[in-house]
């Protein structure tokens, strides 16, 4: 059983909601990533999605996106990632996910980049790109190097719900809207009518991400599903303070891991 999957079971063994914070790695540089993960770890996260800087990443917003160009600005690169990860292993064993693009995994080199999750201890893979229609482009190595690709489902799949969950692993990553990543004051998505069509057809947990920002969204989230996604709302408090953010990130996961498991 994968790390992922053994976290979920054992969440759900304890009533409790899985908290997933979300960092781009080398932001401001990889010394102070190597500090937020586990910081974040231990103020509650159960899961750690770690992204992978991108020079066009179509599904985030301005945000994440002058993160990303920080960390390339600063010299990281997918190799420099996988090193950090090594040393991340050596102070945790809590699931960690990459976050990145598909052109990234096939411009390194689609059995090297799965044969190095697996060396490294990444434990699944999440490409906002990919659409479940051309999976099969990353499944089978993917499968053999025992990292699970997180399959997205969004609230325009409707139909498509059914057979994106059929035979998914892991966990779904439900997302909340419709457009790009970012900071929302509030959500139009019925999202009774959305979990609810994804629960009829989904044998594994869903988290919803996009746009949660704060406790209180975390908390009314978290009533739908399996777990809360947070991305934007960390990488801002990062990009206000820089080589600081490190107890102000801990701090903020703190207050969304305490509303979301009452």
């Amino acid at each position: 059983m994968n790390r992922i999957e053994r976290k979920f079971a054992s969440l759900e063994e304890r009533g409790e909601k899985a908290l997933i914070p979300f960092v781009t790695a080398g932001d401001p540089n990889l010394e102070t990533t190597e500090k937020l993960v586990p910081a974040m770890l231990k103020a509650g996260a159960d899961l750690v999605e770690i992204g992978v800087p991108f020079s066009d990443p179509i599904a985030e917003g301005p945000v994440i996106q002058k993160a990303s160009k920080r960390a390339l600005d600063a010299g990281t690169t997918l190799v420099k990632i996988f090193d950090l990860v090594r040393s991340l292993r050596r102070k945790t064993d809590e699931p960690l996910l990459l976050m990145l693009y598909i052109n990234c995994i096939f411009r390194f080199g689609t059995e090297r980049f799965f044969q190095l999750c697996a060396e490294t201890g990444i434990d699944g893979v999440i490409v906002p790109d990919l659409p479940y229609e051309e999976r099969e482009e990353i499944q089978g190595t993917a499968e053999q190097y025992g990292v699970i690709p997180i399959r997205m489902i969004a609230p325009t799949s409707r139909e498509r719900i059914a057979m994106i969950a059929a035979g998914a692993k892991g966990f779904l990553y439900c997302v909340s809207s419709t457009g790009v990543t970012g900071m929302r004051s509030r959500f139009t998505t019925n999202f009774q009518e959305f979990f609810g069509n994804i629960k009829k057809y989904a044998e594994i947990p869903a988290a919803v991400g996009f746009g949660i920002s704060s406790p209180e969204q975390a908390k009314q989230m978290a009533s739908y599903c399996d777990g809360v996604i947070v991305g934007s709302a960390i990488v801002d408090i990062v990009a206000r303070e820089r080589e600081n953010s490190v107890p102000k990130v801990a701090d903020f996961v703190t207050s969304l891991k305490r509303v979301i498991t009452k």
